[in-house]
């Protein structure tokens, strides 16, 4: 299996990328950012982009991947709804946009969160934004598409947060992630286990396009 990767530098993409190395079954990982990951290995290779939401340059190297795992996000912590929009959706939808027109056999992954109103009706703007990406992500002609909506994630191995108080909070609170992680599973998953999940929906698929973290924990 070939991969594309967005966001490998982030916690999430982190983790997506460490299982994907290190997975047998995954032949080659394309990294899509605007910073070098400063990762080296064998199966990965990066594309230095800028213009999120215009890929017309680098389109005939994004061509033949068997699945993209799409781990860009940002915090919605004293953002305006407008640039919020921007960064969660309309760079969302130009980058899928891009890659069913070259590759409509792929299977598209979207990592979102916990309490992502598909009704794209609620209260909160960031549900809202996020719900209105997921439903306009599986409306797309991808073979598959799936949304992961992860609660809680501990990071292992080494993943990080690239916001400093972040990984603080992760450092003291590392005993109790754990714990929380064994008893519950509705609500909290790993970095690992999400990696391994989104490789494994996009292998063998999965009966709904909607995983949550009991899913995500299942799989």
């Amino acid at each position: 299996m070939k991969v594309i990767l967005f966001g490998g530098s982030g916690m999430v993409g982190q983790g997506v990328l460490r299982e994907c190395l290190i997975d047998p079954g995954v032949e080659s990982v394309l990294s899509v950012g605007r910073n070098p990951l400063g990762v080296q290995h064998p199966k990965l290779r990066e594309i230095l982009h800028k213009d999120f939401t215009d890929f017309s340059d680098i389109e005939p190297q994004l061509a033949g991947y068997d699945a993209c795992f799409f781990c860009l996000g940002v915090s919605s912590i004293g953002m305006d709804a407008e640039r919020y929009r921007h960064l969660t959706y309309d760079i969302t939808m130009a980058a899928a946009r891009a890659l069913v027109r070259l590759s409509p056999a792929m299977v598209f992954t979207y990592v979102t969160g916990r309490g992502t109103d598909s009704t794209e009706q609620g209260s909160l703007m960031w549900a809202r934004v996020k719900g209105k990406t997921e439903n306009d992500l599986l409306k797309l002609p991808f073979k598959a598409a799936y949304m992961f909506r992860p609660a809680g994630i501990q990071p292992l191995h080494g993943v990080r947060s690239k916001t400093g108080w972040i990984n603080a909070v992760y450092a003291v609170t590392a005993p109790l992630l754990a714990v929380m992680v064994r008893a519950t599973p509705d609500y909290m998953t790993t970095s690992e286990r999400l990696g391994r999940a989104m490789i494994g929906v996009a292998r063998d698929g999965y009966p709904m396009p909607i995983l949550e973290s009991a899913d995500i924990n299942r799989f």
